[in-house]
């Protein structure tokens, strides 16, 4: 089972490391990643499989948002299904 993980915000030293160290932890594996930072602002979306999660979506959504506070930044998952019939035209 995929998910879409998006964090945005200021750009600053560390946030992919936190970000990926924190999904690591959670035995969640990267499958694709874009990033880019536009006049100081950062922005990534991942792909990522969470077939093998060590917790609940719900923590992990809730780990991920505490982690995006304490460094400054937006961090949000949602499920890859609810994501593509969200951004569905």
């Amino acid at each position: 089972m995929n998910a879409i993980v998006t964090v945005v915000g200021e750009d600053k030293v560390g946030i992919i490391a936190a970000v990926c160290a924190l999904l690591a932890e959670n035995n969640v594996n990267i499958l694709d990643i874009s990033q880019t930072i536009v006049q100081g602002y950062f922005n990534m979306m991942m792909i990522v499989d969470i077939s093998a999660l060590d917790s609940s979506f719900g923590q992990a959504a809730e780990e991920l948002e505490k982690l995006g506070e304490g460094i400054g930044v937006s961090v949000k998952i949602q499920r890859e299904e609810i994501f593509t019939k969200m951004h569905r035209i």
